[in-house]
C-alpha cells in the first residue's frame, strides 16, 4: 500500500513516452515544440531538485508550491496550437498528463519531509525515497538531454517532393 505514492511517477514516464515515441516521432515537432517541450521538463526537474537539495522547513513551501503551480500552468501552454496539428488520441494522452502532473508533484511535496528525516507523514516508505527520487531525477534529467539533442541537433524533418508523384 505505501508504494502507492509512487504509482504517478510511473504514469507519467509511460504516458510521456507514448507521446513521444507514437505520436512525436510520428508527424515531427514544430520549433515551438522542440523550445517549449525541453521547457517544461526542466520545470518538473526543478521541483524534484528542490526537494532532492533544499532541507524541508514550513517556511520554504510557498517556494514548492509556486513552482509546482507554475510547472502545472507551464505545460499546458501549447495546448491552444496543438489541437490544430495534433490527433485526438495524442490530445488525450496530454489531457492523462495534465490530470496527473500536480498529483505527481503534489506527491513529491509529501515526500519532502520525510525525504530530510521528517516523521510526517507516516505512510510514505522513507527507505525508498532517496533512491527513487534520485532515479527520478536522473531519468528526467536523461528525457530532457534528449528532448535537446534529438529534437534540435539530430531530427530532420522529412521532405516531400510533390513533383515526383
Amino acid at each position: 500500500m505505501q508504494t502507492l505514492i509512487f504509482l504517478p511517477f510511473f504514469v507519467q514516464m509511460i504516458v510521456i513516452g507514448l507521446d513521444e515515441y507514437v505520436f512525436h516521432l510520428r508527424r515531427g515537432l514544430p520549433r515551438w515544440e522542440r523550445i517549449g517541450h525541453p521547457i517544461d521538463t526542466l520545470s518538473v526537474l526543478a521541483c524534484l531538485l528542490f526537494v532532492l537539495f533544499v532541507p524541508y522547513s514550513p517556511d520554504r513551501i510557498k517556494i514548492y508550491v509556486l513552482g509546482a503551480i507554475f510547472s502545472c500552468l507551464l505545460v499546458t501552454k501549447d495546448e491552444f496550437i496543438h489541437k490544430h496539428v495534433s490527433p485526438p488520441a495524442e490530445q488525450w494522452l496530454h489531457a492523462i498528463l495534465f490530470l496527473n502532473h500536480p498529483v505527481v508533484l503534489t506527491f513529491l511535496g509529501l515526500m519532502w519531509p520525510k525525504l530530510h528525516g521528517g516523521l510526517e507523514p507516516n505512510w510514505i516508505p522513507a527507505q525508498h525515497l532517496h533512491p527513487f527520487l534520485w532515479i527520478q531525477s536522473g531519468m528526467v534529467f536523461l528525457f530532457f538531454l534528449y528532448q535537446v539533442i534529438y529534437w534540435n541537433f539530430l531530427w530532420r524533418p522529412l521532405i516531400t517532393d510533390s513533383t515526383t508523384n
